[in-house]
């Protein structure tokens, strides 16, 4: 699929004038490409760790999404726009932050579940780009290891909370009394 033709770096506008088929991200003027759709392991892991958050978070004031734009940035006008990426999932506890059909501004956790073609991009180029927006924490899963890496922002860099085996609990910083049990999110063979 070729990346679109123009100006760089695509505006959000324009994003949204493709086709629905045509998933992009852009960070940092740099335009990645979303195909081909994520694996098996990958959803289902995205939805097992989807149940554990809203379990906890159901009738609190923070929300549970996953796959959709979010644009680091405030700003609301899609023509100045450019800059965007579509994380597995992300935790916004700022109900003004949502809009239709994108989050504005930096989520409180952000989750990216590592495939072939993203390793570098989430493990690099979205680390730095969550850290300097702001992102409170990131976790980086590696399907095919079944372990997951948690970061935790402080005073303005992420520190390595640690790195969770299938067999293992997280405690989740951002919420007391939320810990995750990695038998209950690596439980499928693939």
């Amino acid at each position: 699929m070729a990346l679109p033709q123009g100006k760089n770096p695509l505006t959000y506008a324009e994003y949204l004038k493709l086709d629905e088929d045509i998933q992009y991200e852009v960070i940092d003027g740099q335009i990645y490409n979303m195909s081909p759709s994520p694996n098996v392991k990958h959803q289902s892991i995205a939805m097992e760790l989807s149940t554990e958050f809203n379990l906890f978070l159901r009738n609190r004031s923070c929300r549970v999404l996953g796959e959709i734009d979010v644009c680091l940035s405030d700003e609301d006008d899609h023509s100045k726009i450019n800059e965007w990426v579509k994380p597995d999932i992300v935790i916004v506890c700022d109900m003004n932050k949502i809009r239709t059909n994108h989050i504005a501004g930096a989520p409180d956790l952000i989750v990216e579940i590592l495939s072939k073609s993203t390793a570098k991009v989430d493990k690099m180029i979205k680390f730095n780009r969550y850290q300097r927006a702001g992102v409170k924490e990131y976790w980086i899963v590696d399907p095919i290891h079944e372990v997951i890496d948690v970061f935790v922002l402080k005073n303005g860099l992420y520190k390595h909370e640690g790195t969770f085996a299938q067999n293992e609990v997280i405690e989740v910083k951002m919420f007391e009394g939320l810990s995750i049990n990695l038998r209950n999110v690596f439980r499928e063979e693939f």
